[in-house]
């Protein structure tokens, strides 16, 4: 009898898993681990969270199935999120609850793309939009992203690649703050982008999972232009919820009763007591809670980039928020993956190589993950400042 794997089944892996798996093998053995590959804050959920979750245990609330949107409560405290942050005007029932974004993306690519719709991204890019797509049969098609154009994608790069192809694509997934580069798009190109996928009917994706955390100016919602794409949000980053599993989908209208549908089938609900947490943490008290968060993740920025010029690095992306900072280590290595390995043997510091955002194509660009790293700036601020002293006398 022969071993059965869909060809869905071989997607490359999430190396930064890989990563944490070997990180966590280092901490038993040595118990010295400065974890700066995951993309997750180091701080708990935001007190108040975790106080109403608790709250719902003890009162013995039968914590069961929700809606497959998820329970009222929490989609109209996303509503009021967005009227708060963007000004938007957004019915509580065009929101849906997800088990984490990732879940979302799921659902929403099954929902709005069939077998071979071709979906634009960015090189370098998170992986599991790359890996989801090529899972359910479509084409990830990455757009090479580099500092010319500060790691996002451009209105005239759609028009080039629309020309070259003979017509648009299905769908283009925009992150801003971007994973990795932490880059944000300005909003008058935001707003060139959203409307030109509104005008040539494909479907724009924004992940805007990490809005709240930036340093400069915040960063603006597609919906601000056009409510044609579908907008992606989740409480991991600056709400501090990992491992809660609640992500949300802002839909336009075609898109609700197929994502419903879907969660249903492939999920059932987010977790309940996980959806009474969110639904605490999108409130007022959890505020001044989270911004500190956002003060010492640019305070951590300010010492990682700071310091970058000791293990002789002289580029990197710039970091307008999210929590990472991107960076050039082609001087030290053509091998992102062995380097990260070897540098976790010798000093105990975990990063996450550059591969998994951009994989190496053959090609001799720039570009290519195997000469980037990505260092995670979510943990404490003295942490940071040891890593980078291990990292020193490594490199």
């Amino acid at each position: 009898m022969s071993a059965r794997v869909s060809a869905r089944g071989r997607v490359e892996p999430f190396h930064v898993m890989e990563l944490l798996k070997a990180a966590h093998e280092r901490q038993v053995s040595h118990g010295d681990v400065i974890t700066m590959c995951a993309g997750q804050p180091s701080t708990p959920a935001p007190a108040v969270a975790r106080e109403a979750a608790a709250a719902a245990m003890a009162d013995g609330a039968v914590l069961g199935y929700t809606p497959a949107m998820g329970i009222p409560a929490l989609q109209q405290a996303i509503a009021e999120h967005y009227a708060d942050w963007y000004a938007l005007d957004i019915d509580p029932n065009a929101i849906a609850i997800t088990t984490g974004s990732s879940a979302g993306f799921t659902a929403l690519f099954l929902a709005a793309f069939d077998p071979g719709d071709v979906v634009l991204m960015t090189r370098p890019g998170y992986p599991a939009y790359r890996n989801t797509l090529q899972a359910l049969g479509c084409r990830a098609v990455e757009l090479e992203c580099g500092p010319e154009v500060r790691f996002q994608p451009t209105l005239a790069m759609l028009e080039q690649w629309s020309a070259v192809n003979g017509g648009p694509p299905a769908g283009l997934i925009i992150a801003s703050p971007a994973n990795p580069t932490g880059t944000v798009i300005a909003a008058d190109e935001l707003a060139a982008i959203a409307r030109w996928c509104a005008e040539q009917d494909v479907l724009l994706v924004s992940d805007e999972i990490y809005h709240g955390v930036t340093f400069g100016e915040p960063a603006t919602s597609a919906w601000a232009t056009s409510r044609s794409g579908v907008l992606v949000g989740s409480m991991s980053k600056y709400f501090s919820m990992t491992g809660w599993r609640v992500g949300w989908l802002v839909l336009p209208e075609h898109l609700v009763r197929p994502i419903e549908l879907l969660l249903g089938n492939l999920n059932i609900c987010a977790p309940a007591i996980s959806q009474v947490a969110a639904t605490a943490a999108l409130g007022p008290q959890a505020r001044p809670e989270l911004e500190g968060h956002v003060q010492r993740y640019a305070a951590n920025r300010d010492v990682i980039l700071s310091r970058l010029p000791e293990l002789g690095i002289s580029r990197w992306a710039p970091a307008d928020g999210a929590f990472y900072a991107y960076a050039d280590v082609s001087h030290l290595t053509n091998d992102s993956t062995r380097w990260c390995d070897e540098v976790l043997a010798a000093t105990g510091v975990a990063l996450t190589p550059g591969v998994d955002f951009a994989p190496g194509t053959g090609l001799d660009t720039s570009l290519d993950g195997n000469r980037w790293v990505r260092i995670s700036l979510a943990g404490a601020t003295d942490e940071m400042n040891e890593a980078m002293d291990r990292l020193a006398t490594f490199a």
